[in-house]
């Protein structure tokens, strides 16, 4: 069994707006091991973002963390000191943000910013020269499959391609990612040919380098050839968790099975079907499975309170009372 690098358990985290509270997340669970490939899907809005900000504890000032644990190598991450979370950001995990454009300096050189992190996350034990520096940020962009990488480090985001933007944030998240490598939706802003090129090469660096990874996607199609664990996220709950084999040919909770029969497939078939109703509110949402006001199998139980997460076995949880009793 793989040591156990990430244990994120029972988190709920809310947000301060106008209208009143975000109930967002309620009741997150999510474990990594070492080199472990794990990903998460669901539907645009449904909090995979938000838990991996909470996980490297960047969330918006207006956030309340307001319950549960995150274990990073057995120490709370929402509880260390600061010089202990800056430092696990300079030498353990790194993230790669879903939009380049955003994640990129617009008026700094991508060399100006690359070397920065190098500089910052590379050299802790001394100071190192330019040259130094320079060495490393060329090998992290080769290591990015870009070409000319003296070229691009004198470059402005703004005279790179969308792909090649996002090359420039898997270089600077490589810098700093010594285990953990966190990818959200790292191809979303690109075409679907530049798409599969990124996820190929992440995939080899990130096996090549031994890396754990999270990859969070609406594309079901995008994690299934990546990741060896995938958990199905709703409305800010985790609603089964499975290895990805498992999860496709035995999805058991209503929205994987109803999610699942939304991929077009390219045998034909029919037109996909989508999922009637919509999501909750999180400014109102109740106590209650919040898939029940769209599940045709619901019970008064599902709508009173918020199912846990129930053992099947082979490594497959669902949160559905439904399986209770198996």
């Amino acid at each position: 069994m793989a040591e156990q690098l990430l244990d994120v358990k029972d988190l709920h985290v809310y947000f301060k707006v106008y209208e009143g509270l975000l109930k967002v997340l309620n009741g997150v669970f999510l474990n990594v091991g070492a080199k472990e490939k794990v990903g998460i899907i669901g539907e645009s809005g449904c909090g995979k973002t938000t838990t991996m900000k909470a996980i490297m504890r960047i969330l918006a000032a207006n956030a309340i963390v307001a319950g549960g644990t995150i274990a990073y190598r057995g120490s709370d991450v929402l509880q260390v000191g600061m010089q202990d979370l800056m430092r696990l950001r300079r030498t353990s995990m790194s993230m790669i943000f879903q939009d380049p454009t955003a994640a990129l300096n617009p008026v700094f050189k991508v060399g100006e910013q690359l070397e920065d992190i190098v500089r910052y996350s590379e050299f802790i034990s001394h100071t190192p020269t330019k040259q130094e520096v320079r060495t490393k940020a060329v090998d992290l962009l080769k290591s990015a499959a870009l070409p000319e990488p003296e070229r691009i480090l004198d470059s402005y985001p703004f005279q790179l391609s969308g792909g090649m933007r996002q090359r420039v944030c898997i270089a600077m998240s490589l810098a700093s990612a010594k285990d953990l490598l966190i990818a959200d939706e790292p191809g979303t802003s690109l075409d679907v040919t530049i798409e599969d090129q990124i996820m190929r090469e992440l995939k080899q660096i990130v096996e090549d380098r031994g890396l754990s990874v999270i990859l969070i996607s609406h594309s079901i199609g995008a994690v299934k050839g990546f990741v060896t664990k995938l958990y199905v996220m709703y409305a800010g709950t985790m609603v089964e968790e499975a290895p990805t084999d498992e999860l496709f040919s035995n999805p058991v909770h209503p929205y994987t099975q109803n999610l699942l029969k939304a991929v077009p497939k390219l045998t034909g078939g029919g037109v996909p079907e989508g999922i009637a109703g919509r999501i909750p509110s999180y400014l109102t949402i109740g106590d209650g499975c919040r898939f029940a006001s769209r599940c045709m199998s619901a019970k008064e139980s599902c709508q009173a309170h918020a199912p846990p997460a129930f053992d099947i076995g082979n490594g497959h949880r669902v949160a559905c009372f439904h399986y209770g009793d198996i």
